[in-house]
Parts: structure tokens; sequence; C-alpha cells
């Protein structure tokens, strides 16, 4: 069995964060050719279900950069690498030292999934919650009612890139930690950071879906660096146009570019479509 697993923001989705009409025909030939695929995003299943719906997302699908992997059919999370209180304990200290307001992603009872943090400080920041509340869904609740068996599956924030690059440093002392990071916004030194249990990956998540299904070949699609770690297990793996030097740098090859359906044109020749 062959799998194809896709990124979606910067791969898959259009600069407007949809399946564009092209990308939905292209899933649908895939499925009628009896074509597996599946999506490996940092996204949460909330911020993703209504993306994926009527697509074809079928098989498990792997959410936040491999902390979870959700089993459509039965409804279920079937894999996670979720982190706790004391383990996140430093990396929130340094945050706030920072004068960074942290963002904590939750798993709530019934597969909800819930955002907390403490005093908004910047007008960036409160956008970030408002798209958080308002465009994904997610409740927002303040950090002081984080309960103390929380399942967390991973820290966000927005800041200036001194105060981003410190806190990735502590990470980088912090053995089940992992962070990701990269510029926000070009040329106002905006930088994000992501940070998770450093048991979970894109990578590892494809390798246990490689054993869950039976699948021998995994060609993979992805443009920022949390997709590095499918690509090194991967037979195939391409880079968007809009790609991260390094992402392309690891790739096979570099197609076309994500706002321009550089994917579907590609599995179109790729599988005769």
């Amino acid at each position: 069995m062959e799998l194809i697993v896709f990124d979606l923001d910067g791969t898959l989705l259009n600069r407007r964060s949809e399946v564009s009409a092209h990308t939905r025909e292209t899933l649908q030939r895939l499925g009628q050719r009896g074509i597996a695929y599946t999506v490996a995003t940092g996204r949460t299943l909330h911020a993703s279900r209504d993306l994926l719906a009527g697509h074809g997302f079928i098989l498990p699908h792997i959410y936040k950069n491999g902390v979870m992997i959700w089993q459509p059919d039965s409804g279920h999370y079937s894999h996670s690498n979720l982190l706790t209180n004391g383990e996140i304990r430093r990396v929130f200290e340094a945050f706030m030292d920072q004068g960074v307001t942290p963002f904590i992603f939750t798993v709530e009872p019934g597969n909800r999934h819930a955002v907390y943090h403490p005093p908004l400080q910047t007008d960036t920041e409160r956008e970030l919650a408002r798209v958080f509340g308002e465009e994904r869904g997610l409740e927002l609740l303040p950090v002081a009612s984080l309960p103390a068996e929380a399942d967390i599956t991973n820290i966000s924030a927005l800041g200036d890139r001194d105060a981003i690059e410190a806190v990735e440093r502590l990470v980088r002392e912090e053995e089940h930690l992992v962070a990701y990071a990269g510029v926000a916004i070009e040329g106002e030194h905006l930088h994000w950071v992501d940070i998770h249990h450093s048991a979970a990956s894109k990578g590892g998540a494809v390798e246990q879906l490689k054993l869950d299904l039976g699948v021998s070949r995994v060609i993979c699609f992805g443009d920022s660096d949390n997709d590095l770690s499918m690509f090194a297990g991967a037979d195939e793996s391409y880079a968007p146009s809009n790609a991260k030097e390094e992402v392309k740098a690891a790739a096979t090859a570099v197609i076309g570019h994500h706002d321009e359906d550089g994917i579907s044109e590609f599995l179109r020749r790729r599988f005769d479509l």
C-alpha cells in the first residue's frame, strides 16, 4: 500500500486556507483510483475538521505535529504524546520572564480542544486569541483555571525574535521537549514558536501509520521545518516553491507554489489522473 501524506497550511491549502476547486477534484480522482492519502498538520482536529470534510480523508489523521492520531471511523484518538503541567513549568516561566504570553493547548473531555493563557499583553496576542476563538472555534480560558492534571498537547506563542530565541534555548535543555519556530511577519522581527513533547513528530506519527495500515511506501508534501521528520522517513518528499529553504533542500524535488495548485498539479502528473 502506498500512502500520500499532506501538510495543510502552506502546502495543500491555498493562501486563504482553503481546499481549492482544482485540489478538490484531484482528491476525488485519487479516491476513484484507490490511491490512499491522509493529512499531517500542526492544526488541531477542531481547526481541521471542516476543511477536510467531504474530501475523502477516511484514513487516520495526524494532528498537532504528530502529538495525536485521530481515527475518523471511531471518532477517537488512537495515539498521543501529551505533556503535563510539571513538564511545561520552566518553559511557561521563561515565556513570562520574556514578556511573551504563552498559549497552552489542551484536550478536554469529549475530545474538545481548549486554549489557556495568562493576560494578553499586545495587539498581536489579542489578534491571535481572536483567531483561536472566532476562526478556529477553540474555547479560551484563563491560565489560572488550567487543571492540575490537564492533557497538554503543545504551547505556542508569538513574540520578539530575541524573546522567542531565548525560550528556544531553554527548550533545548529540556529532554522531553522540542520546539519549532520561524518568522511570523517578515520585516517586523516577530517570530512564532510551537513546543511539543519530544516523542511527538510528524515523522514518528507517519511511521505509526505505516505499522497500523500496512503501508509499504510513503509520499509526503510539506513546506516547513515541522515536516522534515516525515521527509526523512518518506520514500518520496516534495516541497512547494514557497517552502523554507532547508525543506526544499531535503525534498526529492521542489514543485509548484501552494497558492497556484502546485501540489494538485503535481499529483495529476505523477499519477496520470
